[in-house]
């Protein structure tokens, strides 16, 4: 299914209110909570190099249609910090997920449907794949993002090498150092090549770029790609969470898949992970030039699939 969009030349001014601060698990997450209280919940999950303000317009939508949106920075973003110095700055997948999972409890939300994209949609299937009763619902932008370190060792034919040109270079400490100088200009070159066609200005970029100021932000973006490549080891109360991970679960929540038309970033083909949804499932190509932050490019899109997705058959 194609789906047209028109493709705004930049976001609008709209940010969020107040950022509320909760316990949950390992973290003190930063987080947003919008809409009523007592709708269907949302948890909706960011990626590398964005924040909370990519789901902005998505919020406002959702909860204008009686949804309860929860948007919360990941750990190393914006004002979320680790409770203890001595837990691992670990950005493993299992991680992120067993986050998720946790502030769903701090937040006493049963179920919810979860939705993201780059890390927040890897982040969304491992916790539909995982954690299927507290899914009542999946989007997620690219499809199945699900790894291994096994898997993350395969070489790659070059053109997708080239792709991946970053994970190599935070493999290196130059990599790391270069990160934490330029993360700023990083962060906006990612953004330029992901999505070649988004005209997004500077207060948009500005907005989103406050968030890597966290003290964490380095060493998790950085343990998070050197933990694919199998060059670090993940946290060993994981392990049972990742051997499950690797033998790719299928996901039996009803759930929609995503792309635009012009995503700049690695990505795998529609065709190649359709198998692995097994229950309601519907795949959607969001057209007009619509690159890899496609919430914050096309947020109508992304709003619609989320308030259909549950009711999908």
């Amino acid at each position: 299914m194609s789906v047209e969009t028109s493709h705004a030349s930049a976001a609008p001014a709209s940010t969020f209110g107040t950022v509320a601060q909760i316990e949950a698990g390992v973290l003190d997450v930063g987080y947003v909570d919008a809409g009523p209280r007592d709708g269907p919940a949302v948890l909706l999950l960011h990626g590398w190099p964005y924040d909370i303000h990519a789901f902005a317009e998505v919020s406002s939508i959702l909860a204008a249609n009686g949804r309860r949106v929860i948007v919360p920075h990941l750990r190393g973003y914006g004002s979320t910090r680790f409770l203890s110095d001595d837990t691992p700055r670990n950005g493993e997948q299992a991680a992120l997920a067993v986050d998720a999972v946790a502030l769903l409890d701090a937040l006493e939300i049963d179920r919810a449907v979860v939705a993201g994209f780059d890390w927040g949609a890897r982040t969304a299937d491992v916790l539909a794949a995982l954690w299927s009763e507290r899914c009542s619902g999946l989007v997620s932008v690219s499809g199945y993002l699900i790894g291994s370190q096994a898997a993350g060792r395969q070489p790659l034919p070059p053109e997708a090498e080239l792709q991946w040109w970053y994970q190599y270079y935070f493999a290196t400490e130059r990599g790391r150092d270069g990160y934490g100088a330029n993360r700023r200009e990083f962060a906006k070159l990612i953004w330029r090549t992901a999505s070649p066609r988004w005209d997004f200005d500077e207060a948009t970029f500005d907005r989103s770029a406050a968030s890597f100021d966290n003290p964490d932000h380095v060493e998790i973006v950085i343990n998070n790609y050197r933990w694919r490549l199998g060059l670090v080891d993940g946290e060993p109360q994981l392990l049972d969470l990742e051997t499950r991970l690797a033998a790719g679960p299928v996901i039996t929540v009803p759930t929609i898949t995503m792309e635009g038309d012009a995503n700049g970033a690695p990505h795998p083909e529609p065709s190649g992970y359709a198998g692995k949804f097994s229950g309601p499932y519907a795949h959607r190509m969001i057209d007009g030039g619509i690159g890899h932050n496609l919430p914050q490019e096309a947020p109508q899109a992304f709003a619609d699939a989320i308030l259909e997705v549950a009711e999908l058959r």
